[in-house]
């Protein structure tokens, strides 16, 4: 899985609506990369390839059934594109929820960001402080509400919770006793990947799981703003 699902974010970068298709007809199983494939199906969809709107109807019927955060916000923006749906009266912007996510879920403490509202670019903290640093920026800039979206990071909490309910997917009796007690110590992120080293393969699906939950929880939080990725 983690190849075909580098495969279908690699056709979604490129903007390729038929290797789009091709990867999501292929190997991949839907209901593992629904976050990734929707947000995919739609460059398929507005380039008319063959195949996208059967493969983008099943996503939104399994996006809503679902119903992990942003489930529901994505099959309402897919459907609109199908044309089978009213649109969101969200403003679109070109945000990578993935960027988004990493500071949504980094520490408190240190963390924090900003999106251009401008272009949808995703700036870290430390990004912004080398900018002004380096006289790229003045307070004048930083401080305009119009360009920026600011972004305050919430901690681990979601990630703690992502690996509480990975737990109750895992089939190996054993491995799911490891998870349990990582969680249960001291560093239980580094911990928790220790325990999982030895199956590579439910390490990748923790990749997937993990993904696909905090995609949806950055989709949710830029919707409450006002937004939608896209």
């Amino acid at each position: 899985m983690p190849d075909r699902r580098s495969e279908l974010r690699g056709a979604r970068y490129r903007g390729d609506g038929a290797a789009i298709v091709a990867a999501l007809n292929g190997p991949v199983v839907l209901e593992d990369v629904l976050q990734l494939a929707g947000d995919a199906l739609q460059i398929a969809l507005a380039q008319h390839v063959g195949g996208a709107a059967s493969l983008a109807t099943a996503c939104v019927e399994r996006l809503r059934r679902r119903g992990w955060s942003g489930d529901d916000l994505l099959a309402e923006q897919l459907a609109a594109t199908l044309g089978t749906g009213p649109a969101p009266m969200l403003r679109r912007l070109a945000v990578d929820l993935d960027e988004l996510s990493g500071i949504l879920e980094g520490d408190p403490a240190h963390g924090g960001g900003r999106v251009d509202r401008q272009s949808g670019e995703v700036w870290h903290a430390s990004a912004i402080e080398y900018a002004r640093e380096i006289g790229e920026e003045d307070d004048a800039l930083t401080e305009d509400p119009e360009r920026w979206l600011w972004v305050e990071p919430e901690g681990s909490r979601d990630s703690f919770r992502d690996m509480e309910g990975f737990i109750g997917t895992v089939a190996d009796a054993a491995l799911a006793r490891r998870l349990d007690t990582a969680l249960g110590g001291r560093r239980p992120f580094r911990h928790w990947k220790d325990a999982l080293s030895a199956w590579p393969d439910e390490l990748e699906r923790w990749y997937g799981w993990s993904e696909e939950r905090r995609i949806g929880r950055a989709r949710e939080w830029l919707a409450d703003a006002g937004y939608t990725a896209g």
